[in-house]
């Protein structure tokens, strides 16, 4: 395990606090704590399970606070979280025997589009629409899609699954926000499992990094709560494209 200093230790926490606060409105959190941790010397296994350990922590501290407050009714969602599930179990054995360039070189294109739909969709307002895709289709296809994706790649999932909510199910963007972090939930906390049976999570940076976390992600939903799409749009709007142009720098 590497030796962090207190003001590096601070650092992640207050990362940490950050991510979580983003990750509750667009859901790309992991995208500002993953370099932080790379950059203060953790080792990349390391640094990817204790970034997935934290952010489960997060991911839950939000989503209890949108059921508490009756914007998330998890009774429509269980079908496409059992498919999440074997998804995410597909996407991490899938990303051992895989080479990852073919998707790093998609995905930005792929991100671009998504934040343009984002702020030209009639679609993502705080109003309900007709879906265009059934429950029981949507449930295998952007269920089990998005947990293989998030179990093979991962960046941007929120936004994807927010989009998929709104453009596919009808929901309003209070609803789709809310609707993501339970998908989120089930395809971070498969792949957390996994590294925490390799060893490879540091559990005292964990501890702070998770209480951070809950806090970062209960504003951040409030935020949602009260502003709906006025908030939740221009942020994934940035978010994403902020992605796309990183990923396709490195």
């Amino acid at each position: 395990m590497p030796e962090l200093s207190l003001p590096v230790f601070a650092g992640l926490t207050l990362v940490a606090f950050v991510g979580g606060f983003v990750s509750s409105i667009a859901g790309a959190g992991g995208m500002l704590v993953l370099p932080c941790l790379l950059w203060a010397g953790i080792p990349p296994v390391l640094a990817l399970g204790t970034n997935k350990t934290q952010s489960v922590f997060g991911t839950l501290s939000s989503a209890i606070n949108f059921s508490r407050k009756g914007h998330l009714d998890l009774k429509p969602l269980r079908g496409t979280l059992v498919w999440a599930f074997f998804g995410a179990i597909g996407g991490t054995w899938l990303v051992q025997s895989m080479d990852k360039a073919v998707l790093e070189t998609l995905l930005p294109a792929i991100l671009i589009v998504l934040s343009i739909y984002f702020a030209v969709s009639p679609r993502v307002s705080d109003l309900d629409h007709p879906p265009r895709l059934s429950g029981r289709s949507f449930a295998p296809v952007v269920g089990g899609g998005l947990g293989l994706y998030g179990g093979f790649f991962g960046p941007g999932m929120g936004s994807f699954a927010a989009a998929a909510f709104a453009g596919l199910r009808g929901y309003n963007m209070r609803r789709a926000t809310a609707s993501t972090k339970p998908v989120v939930l089930v395809t971070n906390f498969t792949s957390m499992v996994m590294f925490i049976a390799g060893g490879h999570v540091i559990w005292s940076l964990v501890a702070a990094m998770a209480v951070a976390q809950v806090v970062g992600a209960r504003l951040g939903s409030n935020m949602v709560i009260h502003r709906g799409a006025a908030l939740v749009k221009p942020v994934i709007v940035v978010v994403t494209a902020a992605i796309a142009v990183r990923l396709m720098l490195r």
